[in-house]
């Protein structure tokens, strides 16, 4: 079965008087929206300044990651780009906020490249991995490659990170000199399934 494609899952949340309550992974109910993958790492980052950059990164096959990300403290624009070889929609992006006032949550599967942008200071977000972090099969695209289009438009390219006016984001190193996408040699193949907008 392949996997689902980038998709915004919306748990529900069962509130009253004392708060509320979700189930934020359920194999049935993911299974149902057509996401079947194992999950076998979790992973949880901080991100101290508002305006953090984390991305844009993916796992090569064999050790590609399906992704299932939430933002847990604070809010985030999270992105994916489809880098799989052959696709109609090859270097195309969606993207969405992810806040942990609203409880959204982005599956990300293999063959995308992953990142978001912090809104805020102090945030926390955590994700599910189909993989395990493997070093010699990690890479990245730059966070500010113009070859990257919004899906469906064909005149502004980059990614619309949701920057105030001259601000510079906070990267790590290595996301500073990621390769861009011209230099990028895809080794994901095209399922037959292009990306679509989030609903």
């Amino acid at each position: 079965m392949r996997s689902a494609p980038v998709v915004v899952v919306l748990p529900k949340r069962h509130g009253d008087a004392r708060g509320w309550f979700t189930e934020s992974y359920s194999v049935p109910a993911f299974a149902a929206l057509g996401i079947a993958c194992t999950f076998v790492q979790d992973n949880h980052s901080l991100s101290a300044p508002a305006f953090t950059l984390r991305g844009l990164h993916f796992q090569t096959p064999q050790r590609g990651q399906d992704k299932l990300i939430r933002c847990i403290r604070g809010r985030i624009f999270d992105v994916a780009v489809d880098i799989r070889k052959g696709s109609p929609t090859y270097g195309r992006w969606v993207g969405a906020e992810l806040s942990a006032e609203n409880g959204h949550q982005l599956f990300v599967p293999i063959g995308f490249a992953h990142g978001f942008l912090t809104l805020e200071p102090d945030c926390e977000v955590t994700y599910k991995c189909s993989d395990t972090y493997a070093p010699e099969a990690d890479g990245g695209i730059r966070w500010d490659d113009p070859a990257l289009l919004a899906l469906g438009v064909s005149t502004s390219g980059g990614i619309a990170w949701p920057l105030p006016p001259g601000t510079i984001p906070e990267l790590s190193a290595k996301d500073a000199v990621q390769p861009l996408l011209s230099d990028f040699d895809s080794p994901f193949a095209y399922d037959g399934r292009p990306l679509e907008p989030l609903a």
